[in-house]
């Protein structure tokens, strides 16, 4: 069954709260015998107080005495457990809800992009909210009472059989009535909840798209039409999920009537055995604790039931992502990067996503130590790709990619990707300081550092003029800033990092003309000595590039120096001839 499978993976994600689980276990079994002598306790004074006419006077005090001087004892074991009992359980669980978050996060941070590029981040932060709340009501719930439920089910009702089997059968029935009419609810709402749950995550998917869009959003008068497909999005949760909550409140209440119908037949039962002298007042009595025990024990366990079954989705979510698997694992031997020149080889590198056709096919080329090499060519023609095959974002179906002769499949990620700095064509900036920011890759880096590199990168004078300089927050994606600040901040911090290789993928494309300039000569203080590859659409960009690879349908069809391509007619002086044909009009356009 689901549930139960769902059940066991919780429980073993208490890593290594293991040994304190087992403690509580057994902590919950000493107090569910515990909770077992009570209706047995109280039955037998009720006996011994029926039967005082008979009972000389002494012996009547010595043993109500005894007996109660016993319950109280078992009253103040049981407290003094349940305490330290919940107060560990307490702790266990908000410990490994906060480890399970941290599993999660580190998990999917650690995914390709491909993961990233087909999951919505608002449904990702959902589940994982969702799933770590999921998991900690059940280890809470679970250590805390629901673990006494299944002893007393499973030990201690059947040992009912041997004071009195008649009315322990009554018992016997009413557990088989709920556990029935329980798995047959969730039989019956197992696919509406899946289906509730699923559109619980696209609210919240929904949500963070209109959020992190509003420019979007208010620019094109989008409010009624994104308040309405949310509203839409919420009413087909309703629809889904009122029909299973009806259902489980069905339950609720035949569990009520059950239980009060099984009080009424062991007392029914109880008076004819009393009567034919086959049961005693204090087993009617006992039977009636037992009863009262095993009604309020099976209400919770019908209630942790419901709620568990209503996580059941989101829990199949989180495992579901958890168990995602890395396109480029690490092997578990890998050595550490060592790139003190930064040489880079393709090596007849192809390519292609899984179930998809080619990208690359065959490319091989071999950048020097300090060279800049740009990789230019139409959309679609393979250049990104190959820089993301050198990030090792995705490892090539075919021949391999080396630096300074490391195969780097073989090396760690995190050796890799340190000895890789990328400046985007849109610069990432994190909701945080600019300091913050400028530290993502070297955080050790020191304040005189941080601001070496700002000047290096022409970014210290409008830091200054930040209102808290550089610990101004910039905030979310960098909005607070200009696409130049933001540019030159990501040239800032490819600086601090100071890595042998650079990735400029069309890092200047969406600048002005005058911001260009002034973000081209930090460019070039970047790129000294270093191994660049540029990324360019704009091919004056790439003039005094020492080798151009001109790409084209995932092969490299020509390769020199700039103006030995132009005067050779191929491939990229169409390129450049299509580029100047089309600068009149695009200056117009501006």
């Amino acid at each position: 069954m689901r549930i139960i499978h769902a059940y066991r993976r919780v429980l073993s994600m208490l890593g290594a709260d293991k040994r304190l689980a087992v403690y509580l276990g057994l902590a919950n079994i000493v107090l569910a015998g515990l909770q077992f002598l009570d209706p047995v306790l109280f039955g037998r004074v009720i006996g011994l107080l029926a039967n005082s006419d008979t009972t000389p006077h002494d012996v009547l005090w010595r043993s109500a005495a005894t007996l109660i001087g016993i319950w109280i004892v078992v009253a103040a074991v049981a407290i003094g457990g349940n305490i330290l009992t919940v107060v560990h359980a307490e702790r266990m669980s908000h410990r490994n809800r906060l480890k399970a978050m941290s599993r999660y996060f580190s998990h999917v941070l650690s995914l390709p992009l491909s993961f990233h590029g087909e999951a919505h981040s608002g449904r990702l932060m959902k589940v994982m909210l969702a799933g770590a709340d999921s998991m900690f009501s059940v280890w809470l719930t679970f250590f805390r009472e629901q673990l006494a439920t299944y002893v007393a089910l499973l030990v201690l009702l059947p040992l009912t059989l041997l004071l009195n089997w008649q009315l322990s059968l009554v018992l016997i029935v009413l557990v088989v009535l709920f556990c029935g009419v329980t798995i047959v609810v969730i039989n019956r709402t197992e696919e509406g909840q899946r289906r509730a749950e699923f559109f619980q995550s696209s609210l919240a998917g929904t949500a963070q798209d209109a959020l992190a869009n509003v420019m979007v959003v208010q620019s094109f008068t989008r409010l009624a039409a994104e308040t309405s497909r949310f509203g839409q999005i919420a009413d087909q949760v309703i629809a889904h999920q009122f029909p299973v909550l009806n259902w489980w409140a069905v339950v609720n209440v035949l569990t009520r009537g059950a239980s009060t119908i099984a009080v009424i037949v062991i007392v029914l039962i109880g008076t004819i055995l009393h009567v034919e002298a086959r049961a005693t007042v204090a087993e009617i009595v006992t039977f009636m604790g037992f009863a009262n025990l095993l009604i309020s024990r099976l209400e919770s366990a019908m209630q942790f039931a419901s709620r568990l079954f209503l996580q059941m989705p989101g829990l199949d979510e989180y495992f579901g992502v958890l168990d995602a698997k890395t396109s480029v694992p690490e092997p578990t031997d890998a050595d550490v990067l060592d790139a003190p020149k930064g040489e880079v080889a393709f090596e007849a590198v192809s390519f292609g996503y899984p179930g998809g056709p080619a990208i690359l096919r065959d490319v091989s080329f071999v950048a020097q130590p300090g060279s800049v090499v740009a990789l230019v060519g139409t959309t679609g023609a393979g250049k990104s790709t190959a820089m993301n095959l050198l990030q090792r974002l995705w490892d090539p179906t075919a021949g391999r990619v080396a630096i300074d002769g490391q195969d780097i499949r073989h090396v760690t990620l995190e050796s890799l990707r340190s000895t890789i700095g990328v400046v985007f064509q849109e610069s990432l900036l994190f909701n945080r300081s600019i300091r913050e920011n400028l530290r993502i890759g070297r955080p050790e880096a020191t304040d005189a550092e941080v601001e070496t590199a700002c000047k290096m990168a022409d970014a210290h004078d409008f830091i200054a003029r930040q209102p808290q300089g550089y610990d101004t927050m910039v905030g979310e994606r960098g909005a607070t800033l200009s696409g130049g600040q933001r540019q030159r901040l990501a040239i800032a911090r490819a600086l601090l990092k100071n890595p042998p290789i650079l990735v400029l993928d069309e890092a200047t494309s969406a600048l002005d003309a005058a911001t260009e300039a002034r973000v081209s000569r930090a460019m070039a203080t970047l790129m000294e000595g270093r191994t660049t590859f540029i990324i360019a659409h704009r091919l004056s960009t790439v003039r005094d590039a020492d080798e151009i690879l001109v790409f084209d349908g995932g092969e490299i069809v020509e390769r020199g120096r700039f103006d030995t391509l132009v005067a050779r007619g191929g491939r990229f002086a169409q390129l450049v001839a299509t580029q100047l044909a089309g600068a009149p009009h695009i200056r117009a356009a501006e």
